[in-house]
């Protein structure tokens, strides 16, 4: 009897030890099974990221702004930002953009915005104009004081001027309007004993003007010729010569002729 209870007490514990054996396995398996499910999750989910990602960076420039461009027309800045075919937006950041601007001589400076959800750029310049052509040297001056070897409907300035005023008076051109500047023809180096920064300036409607780089309550009276049309407006459109080195007036030809 004791040797049956024996032998009945030896299977009951290994049955129960297989049972406990059979429980880890069953739940070794429900780990693998959860790990698996996770390890797939994280794979649809990196699947999700770069289909999102690429439809991203399919998504183009839609529209472009540019803003306080004279010199050159619209499309010339798109050109030089090398965005004429509104490529995809992400790819084109804004760093690259102003930079492909700003490698152009003729800007100074550019800045760059993306707006609407970055598919709207706004493209803002500062131009490196050409104020003049220097005859001295066979040369554009541009509003930074470099000289390029293109032409362009600038007006000629025909003398040596000193470097000291030549600075300034690049300076003072920089600021000229450019509807003012198309109309200047030539310009002439002109100083005399009571004023040795005066330029006498031929416009394209035959008349002609003093101006002069000396300054006046802290202002250069040079930035009296910005107002060269209301000057016209004020003597009724009258051809002569307009003194903006002193008291701003026009001496008529028709006086002279009268003489």
């Amino acid at each position: 009897m004791k040797k049956e209870k024996r032998q009945e007490l030896k299977h009951s514990d290994k049955s129960r030890i297989a049972l406990q054996k059979e429980k880890e396995r069953e739940k070794k398996k429900k780990k693998r099974k959860i790990q698996y499910v996770k390890i797939l999750f994280f794979f649809i989910f990196l699947l999700i990221i770069a289909l999102v990602g690429w439809l991203l960076f399919q998504v183009p420039i839609q529209s472009i702004i540019v803003k306080d461009n004279e010199f050159f027309r619209d499309q010339e800045i798109i050109d030089m930002a090398l965005i004429r075919d509104y490529p995809s937006t992400l790819k084109t950041p804004s760093y690259l953009i102003r930079k492909n601007i700003e490698k152009n001589i003729y800007i100074q400076s550019a800045k760059v915005e993306k707006k609407n959800w970055f598919t709207k750029v706004v493209i803002t310049v500062d131009e490196n104009r050409p104020l003049f052509y220097y005859e001295t040297t066979g040369k554009t001056v541009l509003e930074s004081g470099e000289e390029v070897e293109d032409t362009f409907a600038v007006p000629t300035l025909l003398n040596q001027v000193p470097s000291d005023v030549l600075e300034n008076f690049i300076q003072e051109m920089g600021g000229v309007p450019l509807d003012i500047l198309s109309r200047m023809s030539e310009i002439r180096y002109t100083p005399d004993e009571e004023d040795t920064q005066l330029f006498l300036i031929s416009m394209n409607d035959g008349n002609y003007v003093y101006a002069t780089l000396e300054t006046e309550n802290g202002k250069s009276k040079f930035q009296r010729i910005y107002n060269y049309i209301e000057y016209l407006e004020g003597s009724n459109e009258k051809k002569g010569v307009l003194h903006l080195e002193g008291g701003e007036y026009l001496d008529p030809y028709e006086k002279e002729k009268k003489k």
